[in-house]
C-alpha cells in the first residue's frame, strides 16, 4: 500500500502546488476588493458543494481505478468527501479563526443542508467512476478547496485585519493541501488495501 500511495502522490503533488499558486495568485487580488465580504456567505455556499462534488469525484475513482466494485466506491467517494471536505472548510478554518482571537460562528453544511451535500458527494463519486480521471478534478479540488476554507472565514466572522487574514490563508493552505492528498490519494488506497486490496 506504501508505494501505491507514494506512487500517487509523485503523480498528483505537482497538481497541489500548482492549485496552490494558481489560488493564492487568485486570493490576492480578491483581497483588495473591500465588497467582497457581502458575497462571502453566498461564495462559500457555491465553493463548499463544488469542493465536495470534486473531492468525490477524486476519492471515488482513485478507490474504483484500483477495485471495480460500483456501490463501494460511491460510499468512499461519499464518505471521504463529506468528512474531509467539512474538515477543511469549516473546521479547521473556525479553529484557526479562534485561535486568532477572531469571533466566528458555526456552520456546518452537512448537517445543515445534508440533502444538497450528500446528493452532490453521490453524484461526484457516480461521475468519477465513469470519468476515472484523477489528476486534472484533484488540481481543481485543490483550488476550490482553498477557497471555499477562506470563505468561510470571510463569511462567518469578523473584525479581521488583512495581516490576519494572510496569516490564515497560509495556515490554511497547507492544511487543504494535505487534508486533500489524504483524502484523494492515501485514504481510497487505505480503504482499497484493508477491503483486501491488490484487485484491479
Amino acid at each position: 500500500m506504501k508505494s501505491e500511495i507514494l506512487h500517487e502522490l509523485r503523480e498528483h503533488i505537482p497538481f497541489s502546488i500548482a492549485a496552490t499558486l494558481v489560488s493564492s495568485l487568485i486570493m490576492f487580488f480578491l483581497l483588495i476588493k473591500e465588497n467582497l465580504i457581502q458575497y462571502a456567505v453566498a461564495s462559500f455556499w457555491i465553493f463548499h458543494p463544488l469542493h465536495i462534488l470534486f473531492a468525490s469525484i477524486v476519492s471515488a475513482a482513485m478507490f474504483y481505478n484500483y477495485r471495480k466494485k460500483i456501490f463501494l466506491s460511491v460510499f468512499i467517494g461519499v464518505l471521504i468527501s463529506v468528512v474531509i471536505g467539512s474538515v477543511s472548510d469549516v473546521i479547521f478554518p473556525y479553529i484557526g479563526a479562534l485561535l486568532f482571537g477572531l469571533p466566528i460562528s458555526f456552520h456546518l453544511p452537512a448537517i445543515e443542508s445534508p440533502l444538497l451535500i450528500f446528493g452532490v458527494g453521490i453524484f461526484g463519486s457516480v461521475l468519477g467512476i465513469i470519468i476515472r480521471k484523477t489528476k486534472i478534478p484533484h488540481f481543481i479540488h485543490v483550488l476550490i478547496s482553498i477557497f471555499a476554507s477562506l470563505l468561510y472565514v470571510f463569511a462567518y466572522s469578523t473584525n479581521f485585519s488583512f495581516i490576519t487574514l494572510l496569516f490564515i490563508f497560509l495556515i490554511t493552505s497547507i492544511s487543504v493541501v494535505v487534508h486533500c492528498c489524504v483524502g484523494d490519494i492515501a485514504l481510497p488506497l487505505f480503504f482499497h488495501n484493508k477491503l483486501g486490496g491488490h484487485k484491479h
